[in-house]
């Protein structure tokens, strides 16, 4: 039996039945971000394009927010109209969400994906209840940056425990260099001391029961906390004026050859280098270890993606989730991002020895904690930096600055 051709006309409507047919088969994915200055902007839609390539029924629908208005509006599109996937941060910030049952239990993802192992180091800051709650995506590490100028010079050697940077300390102030810099006018760089401080005298559990409002302020093991920060500020051995200049003014000093090490974040590194410092007088080392006894945790706030409780598409959610904890998606998508990916299967780039170093060193870490000002709640975070501040001005104080902060613990944590 003969069949007439199609004509065009006819043949043209048919297509255009079928394309719409294809498009109506399309399964929408909403997702709420803050990811809206440009280069995180750049690396998210080059992510999603790479992830509708690979699931081509899938439509992913962004809407973008304001990074500053995104905490609140997080707070309201998860009860009023929620998205099928949410950005936000690990530990103690995704606590509460946890807590008023806002955020899905990803548990399966995990499971199904192999993560509890190639997400290892972040696992303890995503799981509350034995059930992880997200997927990380990105960190940067904190640590102690160093000039090796500066320790060639007074013949000190790059150390892995406290005593031993201790000794260095005594070779800088005699040669009139700082031992540690920082600048604590906006006060959160000395948050970042007090973390180290207390992860490595206590461990990752008893910081994260601090922060979390579970532990005294006039613990002992918080005073003996101060009692070895207190080994550096005693002797002089930080800068003197910390509290009168900002995190670049302290950043200067090193470069300059008048400060010969700084805790503080990864991103400090281009400040360092605009300084004039280069990849042979910059250094960088984890912090050292003071308790032998308790297993090395990190500073690395960690960027997280979520699955709201109310999501309409939790299973394309889901499959969202595990493309994103990939090792290649990872390292693409950190390269953009110039941060560091949680995967330990991904791959950095081996040219930038502060990266490499970090990879390394957050990969093998026991845990994660996410920053004081992450850890805490607001109000608790600025009264803990307001006593940091003031510990480093005048350690004497440290009675009354301790009583101050858990008489706040006790208010705070009641609400």
């Amino acid at each position: 039996m003969l069949r007439k051709p199609l004509t065009a006309g006819l043949a043209l409507s048919i297509a255009l039945l079928a394309g719409t047919s294809a498009i109506a088969q399309q399964r929408v994915l909403t997702f709420n971000t803050d990811t809206s200055d440009p280069a995180p902007k750049a690396a998210f839609e080059a992510l999603i394009a790479d992830f509708e390539a690979e699931y081509p029924d899938i439509d992913v629908q962004v809407n973008l927010f304001d990074h500053e208005g995104y905490k609140t509006a997080i707070r309201n599109f998860l009860t009023a109209d929620s998205p099928d996937l949410a950005n936000w941060y690990a530990g103690n910030r995704m606590k509460p969400f946890v807590d008023a049952g806002q955020f899905m239990d990803v548990s399966d993802v995990w499971a199904d994906n192999g993560l509890n192992e190639q997400l290892a180091s972040a696992a303890s800051s995503m799981t509350i209840d034995d059930k992880q709650w997200g997927v990380p995506y990105t960190y940067y590490q904190w640590g102690m940056y160093y000039n090796k100028a500066l320790y060639e010079q007074v013949g000190a050697q790059v150390p892995e425990t406290y005593d031993a940077f201790v000794e260095n300390c005594k070779l800088f102030k005699d040669a009139g260099i700082d031992c540690l810099t920082t600048g604590t006018s906006a006060m959160w760089p000395g948050a970042g001391i007090f973390d180290y401080f207390n992860l490595r005298t206590n461990g990752y559990d008893f910081h994260m029961q601090l922060t979390g409002g579970e532990i005294p302020w006039t613990d002992e093991r918080v005073r003996e906390t101060f009692a070895q920060w207190n080994r550096l500020v005693e002797p002089g051995y930080i800068t003197a004026n910390a509290a009168a200049i900002d995190w670049q003014d302290a950043a200067a000093l090193m470069s300059q050859g008048k400060a010969a090490n700084y805790v503080m974040g990864n991103f400090a590194v281009a400040t360092f280098k605009d300084g004039g410092m280069t990849d042979d007088t910059l250094g960088f080392f984890p912090f050292p270890t003071i308790n032998p006894d308790v297993a090395r945790a990190e500073d690395a706030p960690t960027d997280t993606v979520h699955i709201p409780a109310g999501a309409k598409n939790p299973e394309d959610a889901k499959t969202f989730l595990a493309f994103l904890a990939r090792a290649d998606v990872q390292t693409k998508l950190n390269a953009a991002l110039g941060q560091l990916p949680v995967n330990n299967e991904s791959t950095v780039d081996d040219a930038d020895p502060f990266l490499s170093q970090g990879f390394e060193m957050l990969s093998t870490a026991s845990g994660l904690a996410q920053f004081f000002d992450r850890d805490a709640p607001a109000e608790m975070a600025a009264s803990g930096m307001e006593g940091f501040q003031e510990f480093m001005a005048y350690p004497d104080n440290l009675e009354d600055i301790l009583t101050r902060l858990e008489s706040d613990r006790q208010r705070i944590y009641a609400k």
